[in-house]
Formats: C-alpha cells, sequence, structure tokens
C-alpha cells in the first residue's frame, strides 16, 4: 500500500519545534513500513534529534547561527532580508527530507528522538510537508 498527502504546518516562530505528534496524526494505520517526509522550502529544515529536554533546541538554534550569521558583507542574496541567505545556508545543512519506519501505525523512533522543524526565517510562511508511506 502507498499513501501520499500535503501537511501544512502552521507558521513557527524561528527555532527548532517538534512535531513528532502533529505528524504522526497523518500515518496511515499498518503493521509494518515507511514513511518519508519531504518538507518543500528552502529556508526551514527536517531532522531528527531529543525530544525531552528544550534546552537542546535553543543550543540548536544559536549553534546555527554562528555557522551561518547574519548580515555578512559577502552575501548577495538578501533581497528578503538579512536572515534570507543565513536560512538557506542553514536548511542545506540541516536538510529537508526523513526517511523514518512506521510500527502499528506510530514512527518507531528511539526514546529521546523527536522530529524537528527547524525554522530559520524570522517572518515564516506555512511550511508544507509531503507525507510518502509505504506498508502493509
Amino acid at each position: 500500500m502507498w499513501t501520499q498527502q500535503l501537511i501544512e504546518l502552521t507558521p513557527r516562530r524561528r527555532g527548532a519545534h517538534i512535531i513528532t505528534d502533529e505528524l504522526e496524526a497523518y500515518l496511515p494505520d499498518v503493521k509494518v513500513g515507511l514513511a518519508h517526509l519531504l518538507l518543500q522550502h528552502t529556508s526551514a529544515g527536517l531532522t531528527l534529534n531529543e525530544n525531552a529536554d528544550p534546552s537542546v533546541r535553543v543550543d540548536f538554534e544559536r549553534y546555527l547561527n554562528r555557522i551561518a550569521p547574519e548580515n555578512e558583507p559577502y552575501y548577495t542574496h538578501t533581497y528578503e532580508g538579512s536572515d534570507d541567505m543565513p536560512a538557506h545556508l542553514k536548511a542545506s545543512l540541516v536538510g529537508a527530507q526523513l526517511t523514518i519506519p512506521i510500527t502499528r501505525g506510530r514512527f518507531n523512533l528511539g526514546t529521546w528522538q523527536g522530529i524537528y522543524l527547524c525554522e530559520f526565517r524570522n517572518h515564516a510562511s506555512e511550511r508544507r510537508i509531503v507525507l510518502t508511506c509505504q506498508g502493509e
């Protein structure tokens, strides 16, 4: 069985946001399968990371800001503001897709793993994720 759907997430502030439960609500009820998530944007990212301690998400944001700071004089892509080019760089570093096993209709993640939407823009619009599942 194959399924595919477009999930529209509400806009979020800049930072790393755990969206595991929100996405899991869209999973088909399969015994075993795979979920592929594709974020359809170039200024945000998807990743798996610590889901218990919120300080991890704060440190994640701070570190990425050091790697790709705003207002660098060598940026030429600045039409949409000082956070635009750094957002594209961060999105390439973090990535835009994940493949996760499904077991009994749920993501089969480790004890401390959660799916992050990493929002890199100061004023982002809604974000879209294509969820493609295969399973039985």
